[in-house]
């Protein structure tokens, strides 16, 4: 078995060699670490370590300055910040103190958390949730009677629009038997001028006929009138 590595326990080492080299690889590793991390995560970074002696060791992703002139900068940010924080804090505790009054009153006209109340602070709270109940059904009804009415005014606007849809049918139907009976006059007049040509010819067929055949013996001359356009030989 291999044996196991004894932890460092974290304190001041005593021996004064043991802690310069202590402090020379440490120091080492510590700066490799951070130069290390800047790379990989594209970060930045400044390490200024003074030792026993009172040497200066720094690193930095950048120029040092440039690092503690943001640093500066964003502790002032941060204070400002805060500033308006620390003012509005006994707005906040007072905040906090309403919040809790209300949510416990809900709960108790919910019926809830009522071990702690008196005689009287319940006899407010029944007081409280029967007023709450009549506006609910006072709001109800208002409500109710609202969509009534929208609903009995939808109905009107519907039979209006049936009225109408019916008056259209029949003139339309009016329309269509008027038409009707214009074909039909129209046939009727065609047949009887029709009967009206014939008869004519009938007539004026007979009439030649009786021309040409004498009546009697005694030789008297018949005159035919013929209608009609001269004929040019």
């Amino acid at each position: 078995m291999k044996p196991t590595r004894e932890k460092i326990k974290i304190r001041k080492i005593d021996n004064l060699p043991a802690r310069q080299v202590t402090f020379s690889k440490r120091r080492r590793g510590f700066l490799k670490k951070a130069a290390e991390l800047s790379v990989l995560c594209d970060c930045e970074y400044a390490v200024i370590i003074f030792s026993a002696t009172g040497k200066l060791f720094q690193s930095s992703s950048s120029n040092t300055k440039d690092v503690i002139a943001r640093y500066i900068e964003h502790n002032e940010n941060v204070e400002k910040l805060e500033l308006p924080s620390l003012k509005l804090q006994p707005d906040r505790i007072k905040l906090s103190k309403e919040l809790a009054d209300k949510s416990r009153i809900l709960r108790q006209m919910n019926g809830e958390d009522l071990e702690g109340l008196n005689i009287d602070e319940l006899q407010i709270l029944e007081k409280d949730i029967k007023g709450g109940l009549s506006r609910l059904l006072r709001s109800k009804e208002d409500r109710t009677m609202s969509e009534i009415l929208a609903l009995e005014a939808k109905g009107a606007e519907l039979l209006e629009a049936n009225n109408q849809l019916r008056q259209r049918i029949g003139m339309f139907s009016v329309a269509n038997g008027n038409i009707a009976g214009v074909i039909a006059l129209e046939s009727d007049t065609s047949t009887t001028e029709e009967s009206l040509s014939s008869e004519s010819g009938t007539n004026a067929s007979n009439c030649c006929a009786n021309s040409s055949s004498p009546d009697d013996d005694s030789g008297d001359e018949t005159l035919c009138l013929k209608l009609g356009l001269p004929y040019c030989g």
